[in-house]
């Protein structure tokens, strides 16, 4: 690359002298390239170890100046062939330019111009990011993609220098961190260690610190661990590879690739030697914290955020904490935790002004909000820029924002076109009423919750349960007196504590939207629930099947969900969410979960609540595999084990906690805990989050633990927690006592004492109550990487089971060429921009065929691990193989086609080996394009069709016979569709006739199988016997046919293969007389047509053959022509009446033992899967530098 000019010291050690001019001198560094001896080994390793070569480059160019010793380097280059190009451009360009001139300092004043020049125009033509990055970044990435084989398209994120513990033994040198592997390099008197893992396969990543490894980071794989330590800053390196395991998870469970956020704000100072992936992972991690600390929307973008205080009323007093800003809110955190929350929609402000500075107030803003609420924040350390941020995002909100309080009253109705056409799912009386929508604000459940609808008509009650609830009211009445109501409302620990102590009934659906941000998402969403309901209804899924399935069982014993009225308000909520999120469909338990949100809240707020539930609080916890769900299992017993180590000991034995706490996490206590006092914990779980879950699920097990710890079986340990769960009862409930059916049916005749819900919530705050959300988070982090392995593990096994009969291959290379099909899958999202490998990998499909690849990918995969390779056709035979195993023709292979192809080419007899083989010469696996006439196959399926219909037809007598069987017996279609789904086992009759043309590639084919084999010129030998052979066959068939249907045209001459260009051709000797019998087969064969006595002027003798050293597959390809045709093979007429059958093929083949030996050789794939993981999975690009020069790690 063109540096800019600057000075360097000639007179150095490190250099040694390559090419010189006048002008310029061409320098190499010692310890590269060859040659060198102990300097250049010394050198090498301290560029390793100090990084100098991430400065220093092992080539330049210097531009001399007279007798001075002072140069100036104007070029640099990673390689060889770079400099070279740099060199020869300066004596192209300037050799002749500079010995006009008359002194060196207008010499030296030209040159540095010129290059400035050529730099000032290369910049113009880079991307953004490249500009973003420093140098010494850009060339520490070029490092690692020479060092690693690695293509453009992987980015580097950072790099480190550190030491790599092998056999106890620290190597030192640099860890390069990549969007998609970790990979680390060390040179050290010249013993070299080249280390690359794919994120994906990384089971386990943990922080240690041991008396053998100090302070260093473990990364296991499912193989070994490798430990890396001496890190600078060990906690910001083990953050970064958390980030990039955590999205090389993502990808495993979602499919999708890493993309750069474009949305993120730029930072406002670059920070040196820093990428720009490296400020947008940060940016991300930023945005998480942000967008969890306050339950905002995925889409939300932090601005920036800035210590400050905020002006409390309700306290009197100024708390000190920290501001944020982002696109759509404003919002505050107390430095002590729980002394104050805010949150402050934009949509909501109306003036954002600076108040009058003091020594008491300074710096202040104050924001004023349509509902006459002030806040005032103040000790702005950069206040002006804070107001204008603000500003323009007022700028950037849409005026039309409804307000939250009268979002329910003003929704439109959605448009009666767009759903006329469905029917209606939902009978109900109300819904009934207007006919042409399925949902609609007139609604009974549109405008309250179930539980208001069956409680108006119930008489007023006095008791002292009502005056409790009524009391309850009256402190939240008093709470939005002091601190406000709605999305703006002060959040303290006053707050917590009364959401302890229970919400009250008439608030519960406010609160639960206030506490979860659904809200937000609400207000910023009018009417999408309504055209959502009108899209999805009426359409036919899994999902919905599901989803009518589980209908009648959710909480069947509470009367709102005895009649339509509930059972249709469900329905819609969760089809509506399976169409918006197709990704998760619908899960069980999803209908338990969302028919309690359906009590309290309208359809609309309910379907925001699960939409919050889903996709932010409880992630990935109702897709397919319940992923969340598990993770949050392996937390729990990580927790037990820490806070309860006896018991955790026990219940591993018995086997408890994995089955107990799925049901618990993932229906949030509501299906083993009765409804009244599970509804308490799901208030606790709005305000608080997961770690209530948590804690009340330790208290549980506290509470349980003698009795436990007397178990001897599973099965006692269960019945002792669900009886306990059974009996949690809430005294201060004021609806009807609804029935439990868990209790109901595992009650018993000395039922346990009842435990009161408030002092399990209590005890539970009490003992566990230290858990903090960002500890669990990590731990999460931690389980996710076993439990995504794991179900990748369970994956694995699940197709090889069910491919294990229908394939010859052991269980270990079946789990092996699984590995492999499926790092080719996801290589596609890793490297191909204009991949579709999220649309070919399906998650609601079977293990087997979740996952797909393309032609180009099992090209590479065909090259590096089929038995039958062509040389330059094996690309050919590949995509032949690749069209005939293609059943669906949608230009993907799952991974049993795969192994289809692959077990007959290794395990088959040699009939089955060689119908493959002769099946890779027809259609559809030869396309129009390399053989134009598939006349035979053509007419193999059409004379099938018409002798069924021949058959079918009878005599005219029997038309009206089977009219009436049609309009009389249904069945017999179903026997007939039975029939043709039945699988039907081929056998060698049933394959079609080979023509003239297909033939021809099967030589060409043939051929190139047989240059790496031992037995190389028996093997020609044969070929070209049976070639011959098999012509004769075809030649007499074809007489055959003619004498007995008709006389052929005396004048229509056979053809005759020659090539295009006879006097270019040469015989090579001897070495080659095997190969050339198969030209010379090929041409004699044809020449006993019956035609042939009198065309003397055609004979072979006229056309000089193939020679035996130049005929390869492309030269038949593109240069044979069949003279009498008078054109090239490609766009003439073949011979329709010449063909042959599998039979002719396969005896004539077994007549030659060579061949015979060849087909039923059994060949070892090991070999070739060893080779193929060797390269660790990576595309490894050609490159034009030495093996030396690559193994020297030169940027």
């Amino acid at each position: 690359m063109w540096l800019t000019p600057e000075e360097v010291s000639l007179a150095s050690p490190l250099w040694v002298e390559e090419r010189g001019n006048p002008f310029f001198i061409l320098q190499r560094r010692k310890g590269h390239g060859r040659g060198g001896g102990f300097t250049g080994l010394l050198v090498g390793t301290l560029d390793v170890v100090l990084d100098s070569s991430a400065r220093v480059a092992p080539y330049r160019i210097l531009l001399q100046t007279g007798d001075s010793q002072i140069y100036w380097s104007i070029a640099s280059g990673s390689c060889r062939k770079e400099i070279t190009a740099h060199w020869e451009w300066l004596e192209t360009n300037l050799l002749q330019t500079l010995s006009i001139f008359d002194n060196d300092e207008d010499i030296t004043t030209f040159v540095k111009g010129k290059i400035s020049g050529i730099i000032a125009e290369e910049n113009k033509s880079k991307q953004a990011q490249e500009e973003e990055d420093s140098g010494k970044f850009r060339e520490a990435e070029l490092k690692m993609r020479k060092l690693f084989g690695m293509p453009e398209e992987e980015k580097l994120v950072n790099y480190y220098s550190c030491s790599y513990w092998r056999s106890r033994v620290p190597r030192q040198g640099w860890l390069y961190l990549t969007v998609n592997h970790l990979c680390f390099y060390s040179f050290l008197l010249g013993k070299e260690v080249t280390l690359v893992i794919q994120w994906t396969d990384v089971t386990q990543l943990e922080k240690n610190a041991t008396l053998l490894f100090p302070e260093s980071v473990c990364v296991s794989t499912r193989n070994t661990e490798h430990f890396f330590s001496m890190f600078l800053n060990i906690n910001d390196t083990f953050k970064l590879m958390e980030q990039l395991a955590n999205i090389a998870m993502r990808q495993l469970l979602d499919n999708e690739g890493f993309t750069a956020d474009r949305l993120l704000p730029k930072p406002s100072k670059i920070l040196k030697n820093v990428s720009a992936l490296k400020r947008d992972l940060d940016a991300r991690a930023k945005n998480e914290r942000y967008r969890a600390l306050f339950r905002l929307t995925q889409d939300e973008r932090l601005d920036g955020h800035t210590d400050c205080t905020l002006w409390t009323p309700f306290a009197k007093m100024h708390v000190v904490g920290q501001l944020f800003v982002s696109n759509n809110y404003i919002c505050f955190a107390s430095r002590e935790e729980d002394l104050c929350h805010l949150i402050i929609p934009l949509r909501e402000v109306s003036i954002v002004e600076k108040a009058d500075s003091s020594s008491v107030l300074p710096c202040p803003v104050s924001i004023s909000t349509k509902n006459k609420m002030t806040f005032l924040f103040a000790n702005l350390k950069d206040r002006d820029f804070l107001v204008q941020r603000i500003s323009d995002f007022l700028q950037r909100t849409p005026d039309r924002m409804w307000s939250d309080t009268s979002l329910s009253h003003q929704l439109s109705l959605p448009g009666q076109s767009a759903s006329s056409s469905l029917p209606s799912s939902s009978p109900g009386g109300a819904d009934s009423s207007q006919g042409k929508c399925h949902y609609h604000p007139n609604l009974p459940t549109a405008m309250q919750g179930l539980l208001h609808i069956y409680q108006r008509d119930a008489p007023e009650d006095l008791g002292p349960k009502a005056t409790k609830e009524k009391m309850k009211e009256e402190s939240w009445n008093i709470h939005f007196f002091e601190f406000g109501r709605g999305v703006c409302m002060y959040r303290t620990a006053k707050t917590r504590e009364l959401v302890l102590n229970g919400i009250p009934e008439s608030l519960r659906g406010e609160l639960w939207l206030l506490f979860s941000g659904a809200q937000n998402e609400m207000a910023t969403h009018p009417g999408y629930y309504g055209d959502l309901v009108e899209q999805a209804m009426g359409r036919c899924s899994l999902a919905t099947e599901e989803i009518e399935r589980d209908l009648h069982r959710s909480m069947p014993e509470h009367r709102a969900f005895q009649n339509e009225m509930g059972i249709a308000a469900l329905r819609r909520v969760l089809t509506a969410y399976a169409h918006r999120n197709p990704g998760i469909g619908y899960c069980q338990a999803m209908n338990i979960v969302t028919s309690v949100l359906l009590l309290y809240c309208t359809e609309e707020e309910a379907f925001w609540l699960l939409v919050a539930l889903c996709e932010r609080m409880l992630p990935d916890y109702y897709n397919t595999r319940v992923v969340g769900a598990l993770v949050d299992q392996g937390v729990f017993e990580e927790l037990t084990r820490a806070c309860l180590p006896l018991l955790y000991e026990h219940m591993q034995e018995l086997g408890v906690i994995s089955t107990i706490s799925l049901s618990w996490f993932l229906t949030l206590f509501l299906s083993v805990m009765p409804f009244d006092s599970a509804v308490l914990l799901v208030d606790c779980f709005f305000y608080e989050g997961i770690k209530v879950i948590f804690q009340v699920a330790l208290a549980v097990l506290h509470d349980n633990m003698d009795a436990l710890l007397g178990c001897s079986d599973e099965g006692e340990a269960m019945t002792i927690l669900g009886r306990y769960l059974d009996n949690v009862v809430n005294k201060q409930t004021v609806s009807p006592p609804t029935p439990h059916l868990h209790a109901l049916l595992t009650s018993g005749d000395d039922p346990p004492p009842e435990i009161d819900v408030f002092e399990l919530i209590k005890s539970s705050y009490e003992r566990f109550g230290s858990l903090r959300s960002d500890v669990i988070e990590q731990m999460r982090f931690k389980q996710r990487l076993k439990v995504i392995q794991s179900l990748e593990d369970t994956a694995k096994r699940s197709v090889v089971r069910a491919i294990m009969t229908e394939s010859a291959f052991s269980i270990e290379e079946l789990e092996e060429l699984y590995c492999l099909f499926k790092a080719k899958h996801i290589m596609s999202c890793y490297w191909e921009a204009s991949s579709t490998a999220a649309e070919r990998h399906d998650p609601s499909l079977p293990y087997l065929e979740q996952y797909r690849i393309h032609l180009g990918q099992f090209s590479q995969l065909f090259g590096a691990l089929g038995p039958w390779v062509c040389g330059v056709h094996t690309p050919t035979l590949a995509a032949r193989l690749f069209r005939l195993l293609d059943q669906n023709k949608d230009g993907l292979i799952n991974f049993k086609e795969f192994v289809t192809g692959l077990s007959g080419m290794y395990h088959g007899d040699m009939t089955e080996k060689l119908k493959l083989f002769y099946k890779l010469h027809l259609p559809p696996a030869l396309c129009p394009e390399e053989a134009e006439s598939a006349l035979e196959a053509t007419h193999f399926f059409t004379e099938g069709e018409e002798n069924k219909d021949g058959g079918d037809g009878g005599g005219d007598g029997d038309g009206e016979e089977k009219k009436e069987e049609k309009v009389k017996d249904y069945r017999y279609y179903l026997r007939m569709w039975a029939k043709e789904k039945e699988p039907k086992k081929e056998t060698i009759k049933d394959l079609p006739k080979m023509n003239q043309e297909q033939f021809i590639e099967l030589c060409k084919t043939l051929y190139n199988m047989f240059s790496e084999e031992p037995q190389e010129q028996e093997l020609y030998h044969a070929i070209a016997t049976v070639a011959s052979l098999l012509l004769r066959i075809g030649e007499v068939g074809k007489k055959f046919n003619n004498n007995t249907s008709k006389k052929p045209e005396p004048n229509a001459p056979a053809p005759l293969l020659s090539k295009a260009e006879p006097d270019k051709e040469e015989w090579n000797g001897e070495g080659g007389s095997g190969q050339s019998q198969v030209c010379e087969a090929l041409a004699e064969a044809q020449l006993e047509s019956p035609d042939e006595e009198a065309k003397d002027d055609m004979s072979v003798s006229s056309y000089s053959m193939v020679s035996s050293g130049s005929l390869q597959c492309e030269d038949i390809a593109d240069d044979t022509v069949l003279i009498g045709c008078g054109e090239q093979r490609r766009g003439s007429m073949l011979d329709g009446d010449w063909a042959i059958t599998f039979e002719q093929v396969l005896a004539s083949l077994l007549t030659e033992p060579a061949l015979v030996d060849y087909f039923e050789k059994k060949r070892d794939i090991q070999a070739k899967m060893a080779a193929c993981k060797a390269q660790r999975g990576i595309e490894r690009q050609t490159s034009s530098s030495s093996d030396h020069e690559l193994a020297q790690h030169s940027v």
